[in-house]
């Protein structure tokens, strides 16, 4: 216990007397290091002043709300599109809306089928949750409507925009989807 000590406090004392021979040579460091904080002169640009702000008046009181849905309509109006797609989609626009239509076409899944005497029902399935739908309900975000409901799929009308910005018809089919055992 004792040589360790006596150890210990060697390795102190050859650190101490290390120290104080680095220390010997820092007044030349110091005075080197003087020299050159009054050799450097800084130049900072001053800040420029600031602009006055001048206020604009708002000239969107009388336009379209860009989140309405009347902005649709506002812009088939403005496009030349034919009466027959223009008069459905002015049909669409003045419906109620189903609840299937705020959900994405890919995530609806069919998953079934019942018939009652003369009508066929298709089951759907979106977010979790089970639907009947008939013929002449709405799906997709698309204005898709249900126009024939067979044992293995159901076929849509949708109105849509095509690459070029033409409102289209378009016939979209929603296939049965066995074994998903979700």
């Amino acid at each position: 216990m004792r040589t360790a000590r006596l150890y210990h406090a060697g390795l102190l004392l050859a650190a101490a007397f290390a120290l104080t021979a680095c220390n010997s040579g820092g007044d030349d460091l110091s005075a080197w290091m003087e020299q050159q904080r009054a050799a450097a002169q800084p130049s900072v640009a001053p800040v420029p002043a600031p602009q006055p702000h001048v206020p604009q008046a708002y000239q969107g009181l009388g336009a379209v709300s860009p989140f309405s849905s009347d902005k649709l309509t506002v812009l088939l109006r403005a496009e030349a599109v034919s009466p027959a797609v223009s008069g459905l989609l002015a049909a669409e626009m003045r419906r109620r809306k189903d609840p299937l239509e705020a959900v994405p076409l890919d995530t609806i899944t069919m998953v079934g089928l019942l018939r009652r005497g003369n009508e066929t029902v298709a089951l759907v399935r979106s977010e979790g949750l089970i639907h009947q739908v008939r013929r002449g309900n709405h799906m997709g975000q698309n204005f898709g409507r249900i126009t024939a409901i067979s044992e293995t799929q159901i076929t849509l009308r949708e109105i849509a925009q095509d690459p070029v910005g033409e409102w289209v018809e378009r016939t979209t089919t929603l296939q049965l989807q066995e074994g998903t055992g979700q």
